[in-house]
């Protein structure tokens, strides 16, 4: 794509970031965004809960708040009309809990279900969070447990229990509204949110963006039970490959660990959690508030330390 450069433009292509940002005058600067994807699960009304989900993430991982939302559809003409239905009262229930306004969307026919957001946010122009600004000495937070996309396999596969179902199910339609509501006002540097390209792939390219290392404690990164046990047996999309084959030379492993661990880290997630660069003076205050948020399986799972050659060292 051609490099678009203007002063309003505060964030756009240039690291890889999740939304792009328009400061509109002093105090408002605009967010946008856009997510969509094939069902992840048979319930059309859970898909389009999770969908939504992922899609108003980006906005809270630039440090903003959604405003409005429009629905993008594709639908195939063999699936019966209740499901888009369903479908499309999961995402709306989803803009609604956000606290922000579903005002339209497009449909197109496809031979298979797709469907998603655009967002846009607010923000002030000052208080933007972008994945480059993370400092030596900062820790970093993961509010939301890894392994969906290996569950998603297993579930496709049918072989999970109903606890680890409900497991994946509760982490991808959860918002991670909660999470940055409980932080927003404590010293962040830096934040991204944890999808497709795994946990690995977007800490790259926070590291990259900020040109420091981040050194990421492997026994301390939460996993949604059974996650690893599938990963053992095998049980991993093909996008963790691709994600692995793309960074693996960028990534230096300091402590031995097992391979799925580390198939793990490379997993593809869906509706993940924020990666939060949080200054250590404020890492205790933010552990505090989540736990009074409710918010479960969020922890300390690194720190940032001065660039060497590698934009990653697993302990």
């Amino acid at each position: 794509m051609p490099k678009v450069e203007n002063d309003n433009l505060l964030v756009s292509l240039d690291t890889a970031d999740d939304a792009a940002v328009y400061k509109l005058n002093d105090k408002t600067a605009l967010i946008q965004t856009l997510d969509f994807f094939t069902p992840v699960v048979d319930d059309p009304y859970i898909y389009g809960q999770i969908a939504a989900a992922n899609s108003l993430s980006d906005v809270y991982a630039m440090g903003g708040k959604p405003l409005t939302a429009m629905n993008i559809v594709c639908f195939p003409n063999c699936l019966e009309i209740d499901v888009l239905k369903e479908i499309l009262k999961g995402g709306a229930d989803k803009v609604i809990e956000a606290g922000a306004l579903l005002v339209g969307g497009h449909t197109v026919e496809d031979n298979e279900p797709k469907y998603g957001l655009s967002v846009t946010g607010i923000i002030h122009p000052q208080k933007v969070l972008a994945n480059s600004g993370a400092k030596e000495g900062d820790y970093l937070l993961l509010t939301k447990p890894l392994g969906t996309g290996i569950l998603n396999t297993a579930i496709k596969a049918d072989l999970t229990s109903e606890e680890q179902y409900n497991a994946a199910i509760k982490t991808m339609v959860t918002l991670n509204k909660y999470a940055f509501e409980a932080v927003e006002d404590l010293r962040i540097s830096a934040c991204t949110d944890i999808t497709g390209f795994g946990f690995l792939g977007h800490s790259y390219e926070m590291a990259k963006a900020s040109n420091i290392t981040l050194e990421i404690f492997s026994d301390k990164v939460p996993l949604i039970k059974g996650a690893l046990e599938f990963a053992e047996m095998g049980i991993i999309p093909a996008g963790m490959y691709a994600n692995k084959k793309y960074i693996e030379d960028r990534v230096k492993i300091i402590t031995p660990i097992k391979v799925a661990l580390e198939d793990t880290l490379y997993d593809p997630q869906t509706s993940g959690g924020l990666l939060l660069a949080i200054d250590p003076d404020d890492i205790e205050s933010a552990l505090e508030r989540l736990q009074v948020k409710g918010q479960n399986d969020y922890a300390v799972v690194g720190r940032v330390i001065k660039k060497d050659n590698y934009a990653i060292h697993i302990k």
